[in-house]
């Protein structure tokens, strides 16, 4: 059965007290600039946006129109 840790004595790469020397990358962090490729999607135009807005102001009004109007007796 093996240890899942290997021996510090006989690791390749590692100081005499079992530290990695200076300026040595682990293995694990060689590949963290691997994802910065990645092109983020464009996003919509600003007019897209103030039509979204719009229509969503457009939307509370219009209930609020009808709530005053029902609490006014106009709607029943």
């Amino acid at each position: 059965m093996t240890t899942p840790d290997p021996d510090p004595a006989s690791t390749p790469g590692l100081d005499a007290g079992g530290a990695q020397p200076v300026g040595d990358t682990p293995p694990g962090e060689a590949s963290t600039t691997a994802g910065v490729s990645f092109r983020e999607p464009r996003l919509p135009r600003r007019s897209v946006s103030w039509v979204v807005y719009g229509l969503i102001g457009l939307l509370v009004a219009s209930v609020m129109l009808m709530l005053v109007g029902y609490a006014a007796g106009l709607i029943d």
